[in-house]
C-alpha cells in the first residue's frame, strides 16, 4: 500500500511536540492527515490504543469512520461499528468516539490511550480537552501525544487560539510553564494538491463567502471566524490605556452572579453618554457575603455609584430559607437595581454601544486592565438557531459578557418621568412584590417607591 501525502500532512506526521495542532483554512487536508497519522501509528507500535474525537456521532460517522473506511486496505484494517473501534491484526485499536454534552467526557474515565486526536478542536470546549488529555497514559514505552486538526472558528475558538496560536509564531516549538511542549501547524487551500485538482471550484466557492467567513476559512485567519456574535469588537478600537476618570460622571457596578462565577463590572458615563469600563472583578467560589465584601473592597469610599445593577433572577426567592440572593446582598452593604434580562434587547444595546458612529469611536470604551470582559466579549458565538443570541457554551466565557448586557440595556431604556416612577412598575417586578416577603416588599419600596394597586 502507498499514502501519498501532502507536504504539511508529512510535516504533521513528523511532529513530536506533546500537543501538535494542525489547521487553518477549509481543505487543508487536515481529517486525512489524522487518520493517516493514526493508520501508521498503529502499524508501528503493536497493541497501541488511540481515540479519535469529532463532537456529535453523526459527524463522526459521516466524516471519520466513512473516511477510515475507504482509506485503510480491509487487510490489515477491520471496524465495528458495535463498539465503534477499528482492529488491527497487531493487537492495536483506533476507538471512535464523540462528546456532545459536556459531561459525555466521564464516559473516559477509567480509558487509557497512547494518542488522543480531536478533529475540529474548536467544536470542543476547554474543560472536555483537558479532561480527554488526562487520559493519555500508559506504561508501555510509546510515544504519548495529543494531536488535533481544526478551522477557526466554533465554541473552542478562543481557547485554542490562547493554547496554541498566540503564544509563539507557526512550526515554532514552545514549551508552557506547566510541561510538555506544543506547535501549530498551519494548513491552507493551496497545500492540499490533491483537492485542487480533484474540485477546482472549491476555492472559488470559498471565495463567495462573507468577507469574515472567507479570511477565517479560505486563509486561516484566526482573528476573524465564522460563528462570532460581536464581529465589531476590535480590541485597538474598544480599549484603552486606564486613565483617571473624573468624579462627576456618573458611575455604575453590574454584575452576574453564580457561585461558579461573580462578574462585576465598574461603568463611567460622561456627559456625552459614553460609557467608559474601568474596573473588574470576575472570582468563583465566592458565597453572598463574601462576593458583597470584595464588591465593597474593591469601591473607594469617596466614590459614588448611582447604581449597582442586577439581573432579575436574584430576586428569586431561595426554597430553602424564603429569602432571595438579592435581599442577602443588600444585608451585606450592597443594595441593587433591578436590570432585565432580555438576551435579544441586551446584545443588540451592547452592539449599539460597540458600533462606530461618524466621527469613527464607539460609545464603549473598556480599560486595558478588564482582562476577563476583553477576553471573552469576542469569544462570544452565535447561536444557530436564534441568530439574534448568542450560546451559553462555554459557560465561564459568558459572566462579564452577561453583567455588560444588563448595563447596556439599563443605559439604552429611557427613564420615566419623576412624578410617575413611583407607579410605573414593570410587570416583573410587580409579580415579585405580589410574591416577596415583608422584609422583601420593604426593600423594594425602600428602592423603588410604594408600587401602584395590584389587581
Amino acid at each position: 500500500m502507498t499514502l501519498t501525502v501532502t507536504r504539511r500532512q508529512k510535516a504533521f506526521l513528523d511532529a513530536s511536540a506533546t500537543e501538535v495542532l494542525f489547521g487553518g483554512a477549509a481543505g487543508g487536508g487536515k481529517s486525512r492527515g489524522q487518520l493517516t497519522d493514526a493508520f501508521l501509528y498503529a502499524l508501528r507500535y503493536p497493541s497501541s490504543k488511540q481515540l479519535i474525537l469529532r463532537r456529535t456521532f453523526p459527524e463522526l460517522e459521516k466524516s471519520l469512520i466513512r473516511e477510515s473506511l475507504a482509506l485503510y486496505p480491509a487487510s490489515v484494517y477491520t471496524y465495528h461499528a458495535t463498539g465503534h473501534t477499528g482492529h488491527f491484526p497487531n493487537g492495536s485499536i483506533i476507538d471512535f468516539g464523540y462528546c456532545a454534552a459536556e459531561n459525555d467526557v466521564f464516559q473516559y474515565q477509567s480509558a487509557e490511550y497512547d494518542v488522543v486526536r480531536f478533529d475540529e478542536l474548536t467544536h470542543f470546549t476547554e474543560f472536555q480537552y483537558l479532561y480527554l488529555i488526562s487520559r493519555v497514559r500508559g506504561a508501555n514505552g510509546y510515544p504519548k501525544q495529543i494531536k488535533s486538526s481544526t478551522n477557526p472558528g466554533g465554541v473552542g475558538h478562543g481557547w485554542v487560539k490562547a493554547r496554541f496560536i498566540d503564544p509563539a509564531p507557526p512550526g515554532v516549538v514552545f514549551t508552557p510553564e506547566s510541561g510538555g511542549s506544543r506547535v501549530f501547524l498551519p494548513a491552507k487551500l493551496e497545500d492540499n494538491q490533491f483537492l485542487m485538482r480533484a474540485d477546482p471550484t472549491y476555492k472559488t466557492r470559498l471565495m463567495a463567502l462573507p468577507e469574515r467567513e472567507r479570511k477565517a476559512l479560505l486563509y486561516g485567519d484566526w482573528n476573524l471566524f465564522e460563528g462570532q456574535y460581536f464581529g465589531e469588537f476590535s480590541y485597538e478600537t474598544h480599549t484603552c490605556d486606564p486613565c483617571e476618570l473624573p468624579a462627576s460622571w456618573r458611575r455604575f457596578r453590574t454584575i452576574d452572579y453564580g457561585l461558579d462565577r461573580l462578574a462585576c463590572l465598574w461603568i463611567a458615563v460622561d456627559d456625552d453618554r459614553n460609557a467608559y469600563v474601568y474596573r473588574e472583578l470576575c472570582e468563583s467560589d465566592l458565597i453572598v457575603s463574601r462576593a458583597a465584601e470584595k464588591i465593597l473592597a474593591m469601591t473607594p469610599e469617596n466614590e459614588h455609584i448611582y447604581a449597582t445593577l442586577a439581573p432579575p433572577d436574584l430576586w428569586a426567592r431561595s426554597q430553602e430559607s424564603g429569602r432571595s440572593k438579592a435581599l442577602l446582598f443588600e444585608e451585606h452593604g450592597v443594595r441593587f437595581t433591578k436590570t432585565a434580562n432580555d438576551r435579544e434587547t441586551g446584545w443588540l444595546s451592547v452592539k449599539e454601544l460597540l458600533r462606530l458612529r461618524g466621527d469613527g469611536q464607539p460609545r464603549l470604551h473598556i480599560f486595558r486592565n478588564c482582562t476577563e470582559l476583553i477576553k471573552c466579549l469576542p469569544m462570544l458565538q452565535t447561536d444557530p438557531l436564534r441568530p439574534t443570541d448568542t450560546l451559553t457554551e462555554p459557560h465561564n466565557i459568558t459572566h462579564a459578557p452577561d453583567a455588560l448586557r444588563g448595563f447596556a440595556i439599563y443605559y439604552s431604556r429611557p427613564s420615566p418621568p419623576p412624578e410617575a416612577a413611583a407607579s410605573l412598575w414593570p410587570n416583573d417586578l410587580l409579580e415579585d412584590y405580589e410574591r416577596a416577603s415583608d422584609a422583601e416588599r420593604e426593600y423594594l419600596r425602600r428602592r423603588y417607591g410604594a408600587p401602584a394597586p395590584l389587581p
